[in-house]
């Protein structure tokens, strides 16, 4: 995902702060680049900007636009190439969706009643992104690795999670994630979240169920 900051940045980082308002997690766990293409920013300026990105909690992991003579220690690294991107308009009730890297098939994705819910009956594979802020998710089949699922309620993985899943993602405490098999890279609720790493080898594999209980997060069997 990249930000793209817009002079006034005061006023721009007042926006961003409204859109961590009505998704606590989304920005926190994702991988962010930041674009200052045609920004007339110093190094004082960056220094400044990428401050004030972290007192958010916002990690930047790369920075375009630049050069990298422009850069130096204690800054992401500066990045080139990669693929250009619309412009993506953030709604009133949820964060803006980042463009995956592969879209999704149209035929897949079925919203069920009030679009309350999202059914994909495809895998979804590495690099896709699904993001579905109005409600829970549910794969029919595996989520690969590399791949993402951002719901506003819960989600249901019928397959093997291999990648991320964001649940509660505009607040909800109450979202669940389930799945038949959990290797998963990322699992996250309501904010909270937990790596492969954190997670542990114990219920690797299995089907299973994760929810909140005060601030953890609790992964049980479901056999």
């Amino acid at each position: 995902m990249v930000l793209a900051p817009v002079p006034p940045i005061a006023q721009w980082l007042e926006e961003l702060d409204a859109l961590k308002q009505r998704a606590p997690a989304f920005l926190t766990v994702r991988a962010l680049i930041l674009d200052v293409t045609g920004l007339s920013f110093d190094r004082s300026d960056l220094a400044n900007l990428c401050a004030e990105l972290a007192k958010r909690s916002i990690t930047i992991l790369g920075i375009e636009g630049i050069g990298p003579t422009a850069l130096g220690p204690g800054f992401p690294p500066p990045l080139t190439g990669g693929k250009a991107a619309d412009d993506v308009t953030v709604p009133e009730g949820g964060a803006a969706a980042p463009a995956p890297a592969e879209p999704m098939p149209t035929a897949s994705a079925k919203p069920l009643a009030r679009a309350r819910s999202l059914v994909l009956d495809q895998p979804v594979r590495s690099g896709q992104v699904v993001q579905h802020l109005d409600g829970d998710v549910t794969v029919m089949g595996s989520v690969a690795s590399g791949s993402e699922i951002i719901a506003g309620g819960s989600i249901h993985v019928y397959g093997a999670l291999r990648g991320r899943a964001i649940a509660g993602a505009v607040g909800d405490a109450n979202a669940r994630i389930v799945a038949r098999r959990f290797e998963p890279e990322l699992i996250a609720i309501d904010g909270l979240y937990k790596t492969a790493d954190d997670l542990g080898p114990k219920l690797w594999g299995q089907a299973v169920h994760a929810r909140l209980d005060d601030d953890a997060i609790v992964v049980t069997s479901l056999d």
